[in-house]
C-alpha cells in the first residue's frame, strides 16, 4: 500500500507540475469592435488641438481602437452640438472636453452614460459629473485649472521682475464657467503682487483664429504705453504673441511676454526674446491617455483616472531640452 500512496503522489505531483507548466490562456487585449469618439478642441491643424490630436492617433494606434475625431474651434456652444451629436452615434466612449462647464453638459453626460456610452474629459474637467461616474471610468486628463492659472501668474511675476504697480494684460477666457477658471488664477496671482491688472476677453474670432488677435494687440498696446507684461490665456495666442508683440512695435524683451501651450511657434518666441515664460500642460497627454482610458474602461472595466498634467514651466533657461519635441508637435 505504501508503494502504490508513494507512486500515486508522484503521479500527482507530476501532474501538478504539467498543470502549472501549461501556457494559461492569453487574456484577449485586442479593441475589435470598439469605436471611440474624440474632441481635440480646437480648429483641425491648429497648433495646441494638433498636439493632442496627434497623441490621440498614437493611442489609437497602440490600442487598436477605431476612433473618430471631432474639431471644435474651440467654440463652447459647438461643443455641446457636437456632444449631443455623438451621444447619437452611440459609440462605446467618448473623450470631451468640457469648456461648456456642467450646466450645459451634465444632463448630457447623464444621458451619456443611461446609453451605455462611457464619457471622459480632457483640458477642462467636469467634477461634479466626475464624481458621479469615476466608477463608470470618467476620468480627467489636464491641467488643475485655477491652480495652473496661478502657477503661471506667480512665475510671470517672477521671470519678468514685476513689481507693484506694474501694468499687466492678462487676454483671457472669464466669459467660459469652467475654462476661465485658469484666467482668474493668473488674475488673481498677479494683484495678489500688486500689478495692476488690464483685462480682455478673447473673442470667439480670435478663439478660432488667433492671427486676428493681431489689430486688437496693437490697438490696445498703443493706448496702454506703460504695458510691462502680457499673459495670453490661450496655447494659439501664446503661439502668435510674437506677432502681436511685432506688429505693435515692440522689441524682444520690452514687453514681458507669457502663456500657456508648448508648440514649434512658441519655442520659437521664446528663443527670440518675445515670449519669456509658458506653463506647459503637455497637451500630448491630453490626447494619448483619454484614448488609454476609453480602452482600459470598455475592455476591463477600469475606475476614471485623474491625471494633472500642467507642473512645468517653460523658459530661455530649459527650452533647449524641449524644443525638439515642439518641432514635432509631441510637446
Amino acid at each position: 500500500m505504501s508503494g502504490f500512496a508513494i507512486k500515486g503522489g508522484v503521479a500527482a505531483l507530476g501532474l501538478g507540475l504539467a498543470l502549472a507548466a501549461a501556457p494559461a490562456a492569453a487574456a484577449d487585449l485586442s479593441c475589435d469592435g470598439k469605436r471611440f469618439v474624440f474632441f481635440p478642441g480646437g480648429p483641425e491643424g491648429g497648433a495646441f488641438a494638433s498636439i493632442v490630436y496627434n497623441g490621440a492617433v498614437l493611442a489609437a494606434e497602440h490600442t487598436g481602437c477605431q476612433v473618430d475625431y471631432v474639431w471644435s474651434d474651440w467654440n463652447p456652444a459647438k461643443m455641446v452640438q457636437q456632444f449631443k451629436e455623438a451621444i447619437a452615434r452611440r459609440p462605446d466612449g467618448i473623450a470631451l472636453m468640457g469648456h461648456p462647464g456642467e450646466a450645459a453638459l451634465g444632463n448630457l453626460v447623464d444621458e451619456a452614460r443611461s446609453k451605455g456610452i462611457i464619457v471622459t474629459t480632457q483640458n477642462v474637467d467636469l467634477p461634479t459629473s466626475e464624481g458621479k461616474y469615476k466608477a463608470d471610468g470618467m476620468g480627467y486628463v489636464g491641467a488643475t485649472l485655477y491652480e495652473a492659472g496661478s502657477f503661471l501668474g506667480q512665475g510671470t511675476v517672477r521671470n519678468c521682475g514685476l513689481q507693484a504697480g506694474d501694468q499687466a494684460l492678462v487676454w483671457g477666457l472669464l466669459g467660459q464657467e469652467a475654462r476661465g477658471q485658469r484666467t482668474k488664477g493668473v488674475i488673481d496671482a498677479l494683484e495678489a503682487a500688486g500689478v495692476t491688472v488690464e483685462y480682455l476677453e478673447i473673442s470667439d474670432s480670435t478663439n478660432k483664429d488667433a492671427a486676428t488677435g493681431t489689430p486688437v494687440f496693437a490697438s490696445f498696446a498703443a493706448s496702454h504705453p506703460n504695458l510691462k507684461a502680457v499673459v495670453t490665456d490661450h496655447g494659439a495666442l501664446t503661439a502668435t504673441l510674437g506677432t502681436y508683440l511685432r506688429a505693435a512695435g515692440k522689441q524682444p524683451d520690452q514687453v514681458c511676454g507669457a502663456g500657456f501651450d508648448l508648440s514649434a511657434a512658441t519655442a520659437q518666441g521664446i528663443e527670440e526674446g518675445y515670449i519669456d515664460v509658458v506653463l506647459d500642460q503637455q497637451p500630448f497627454l491630453q490626447g494619448y491617455l483619454p484614448i488609454v482610458q476609453l480602452y482600459l474602461t470598455s475592455k476591463f472595466g477600469f475606475a476614471g483616472m485623474n491625471i494633472d498634467t500642467g507642473a512645468a514651466l517653460i523658459t530661455s533657461d530649459n527650452i533647449a531640452l524641449v524644443a525638439p519635441l515642439a518641432a514635432e508637435a509631441i510637446r
